[in-house]
């Protein structure tokens, strides 16, 4: 009698999760890291002596997802250093939440429903991961360069005393394993609502209708301004030289630039400063507004940068067209029993929380300095140091002074934002009333044909084939 067949050999269930969690994880720290170390050996960190160059890197992790850095150092009461940085080179970030999201969905490939156990316990398995990543990030993401002081005086005072100025970072353990945290959980929560490829459980199923076609359309429109950002950039650095800066300024902070357009092209409002020299190389007009007259905070909209290059209006219609584009796009995607009042209400949340996100991400902090005998030296390399970080084009030399800080008015831009999306949420669903949408049947269909195509509409409709990202 022929022997029942079994199935092919491989990991027991949960080996085989573990392992699962594990390919995400790696595969979003690699991407991660190729991306941070091109971007920064461009911006010139590669020539930081003393192998600065790995901790430094690491240091860039921490804050792609969300960390803070620390600086410190000094030579006791001679010589002392006070700084921080907490800002987020997005182009990191978003390259390691794309590869995260795509790893994982690979992995849930061909399935529509997926029990809400298996879901919590593949996403319990990988946060168990991840948090231990973070813990090697953040030890990892130590590092003391010994400085010259420069001046003659300076160096034989220090001399006499016997003391070596040094200057140190590290990463903030409790922001950027926390924050890490829930940057790991924002990604698998923008994957379940943006992608129509994640399965759902059976009692959620009926939210995807509600929630799919706008969140993707909004995820649309970021990237748009990425790749409409990424090819200004090349245009600049084929153009107008410079490029390696250029280059990498689009590998470590392309978003951050490109998002907070989006923002001000909204109405939205950013106030800042920006003092001494981070090396952090920006758009013209943002950096004329930012270094306000005796180093006061600066009102950073339309109106201020259209002060000192009047294309700065160009913001607004490309955002109205984008969105209203993204609009559409969600409509379309949206079976055509959904009202119109009901596009433009779920367009109007969805904007409202895009730009909410946009501008916790677009926040920046830094202050650095240094005193020496209580007198504060001049400008100079901890700034190249932290523009290493950050997107700048110096390593460390010299130590110096200087801030940078960018915060949105969100009590404003919300509003904004979700009267922008209620507007073009309107217009798309207008525009999008004579389009075909997912599961309908054309033409004049009779008889059992007329099931089985009413079936088919309903089944697409139900498994949610057609909305969504």
């Amino acid at each position: 009698m022929q022997q029942p067949t079994t199935g092919a050999a491989g990991p027991p269930g949960v080996v085989r999760g573990w392992l699962d969690a594990l390919a995400v994880v790696l595969a979003g720290l690699v991407a991660m890291a190729a991306v941070a170390a091109l971007g920064l050996w461009l911006a010139g960190a590669s020539d930081l002596p003393e192998g600065g160059f790995p901790p430094v890197l690491a240091a860039t992790l921490a804050l792609a997802v969300g960390g803070s850095v620390q600086l410190d150092g000094g030579a006791g009461s001679f010589a002392a250093v006070d700084a921080g940085v907490s800002a987020m080179p997005l182009s990191v970030s978003l390259v390691g939440a794309v590869v995260i999201a795509e790893v994982f969905l690979r992995q849930l490939r061909f399935r529509a429903v997926a029990g809400g156990g298996e879901l919590l316990g593949r996403i319990a398995r990988t946060v168990v991961l991840w948090l231990i990543a973070l813990v090697v990030i953040t030890v990892t993401a130590k590092h003391t360069f010994v400085i010259q002081l420069g001046g003659s005086l300076v160096e034989t005072i220090g001399g006499a005393l016997g003391l070596t100025p040094e200057v140190g970072f590290h990463a903030d353990g409790a922001t950027t394993i926390g924050i890490g945290l829930a940057w790991l959980l924002l990604v698998f929560a923008a994957v379940f609502a943006v992608s129509r490829r994640a399965p759902l459980p059976r009692g959620l199923l009926r939210y995807q209708l509600a929630v799919r076609p706008a969140a993707f359309a909004l995820w649309t429109v970021l990237l748009g301004y990425v790749a409409i950002g990424a090819v200004a950039g090349v245009v600049t650095a084929l153009v107008h030289g410079n490029a390696r800066s250029t280059m990498a300024v689009l590998l470590l902070a392309l978003p951050d630039l490109v998002w907070l357009a989006f923002g001000l092209g909204l109405g939205a409002v950013w106030h800042g400063r920006l003092v001494g020299a981070l090396g952090l190389p920006v758009p013209q007009p943002l950096s004329a507004v930012l270094r306000a007259p005796g180093g006061k905070e600066a009102t950073i909209d339309l109106g201020t940068l259209a002060d000192h290059d009047a294309r700065s209006w160009w913001l607004l219609p490309v955002a109205a067209v984008l969105l209203t584009a993204a609009a559409f796009l969600a409509a379309r995607r949206s079976p055509r029993g959904v009202r119109l009042w009901q596009h433009a209400v779920r367009f109007a949340l969805a904007t409202a929380v895009t730009v909410l996100l946009v501008g916790l991400w677009t926040r920046m902090d830094a202050d650095y300095g240094l005193s020496v005998l209580g007198v504060g030296l001049g400008q100079g390399g901890l700034g190249d140091l932290l523009g290493a970080v950050l997107g700048g084009d110096n390593p460390v030399s010299a130590l110096g002074s200087g801030s940078l800080t960018l915060r949105p008015e969100l009590w404003t831009a919300v509003p904004l934002a979700a009267g922008w999306g209620l507007l073009t949420g309107l217009l798309g669903a207008l525009l999008a009333a004579r389009v075909r949408h997912p599961g309908e049947v054309t033409g004049e269909v009779t008889g059992k044909g007329a099931g089985k195509g009413a079936a088919a509409s309903g089944g697409a409709a139900s498994s949610g084939a057609g909305p969504g990202g």
